[in-house]
């Protein structure tokens, strides 16, 4: 099989145009797939920082256990699993993080009250990103 260069160069410009990490193309059996190393991990760690002191609260936050997506109903459209005002018991679901298309549950780590829900569903989540906060 031979690959266009053109596409590959194509791919690497909009990994630098678009601050990915890695860039996928398939036309009929052909698959590309376009990959750098994060060399900004530090800045990406900078920011993750910020959000922890921009995020203080009176309660104890419950943190992200991994780097994924966090959805905070078990389905589409379903219930969610917590929110703001509800009591919540230590090792109770309180979000899925989705990681490598594996459904992670996260459990509180805390017994309290849910005072708020810092994530929104479907966002990119951070290790270590403050999800909730519980008092």
């Amino acid at each position: 099989m031979k690959i266009d260069k053109k596409i590959i160069e194509e791919l690497v410009g909009y990994l630098k145009e678009f601050n990915l990490s890695e860039i996928e193309y398939a036309e009929g059996a052909t698959k590309v797939k376009v990959s750098r190393g994060m060399s900004n991990a530090s800045v990406i760690s900078s920011e993750t920082n910020k959000k922890k002191t921009i995020i203080e609260s009176n309660g104890t936050n419950v943190t992200s256990p991994l780097v994924g997506t966090a959805y905070l109903a078990p389905e589409p459209g379903g219930k969610k699993f917590v929110e703001v005002g509800q009591k919540v018991k230590k090792g109770q679901t309180i979000m899925i993080v989705e990681a490598m298309k594996t459904m992670n549950h996260v459990p509180s780590t805390e017994n309290g009250v849910v005072s708020t829900v810092f994530v929104k569903d479907g966002e990119p989540i951070e290790f270590g990103q403050p999800l909730i906060s519980v008092k």
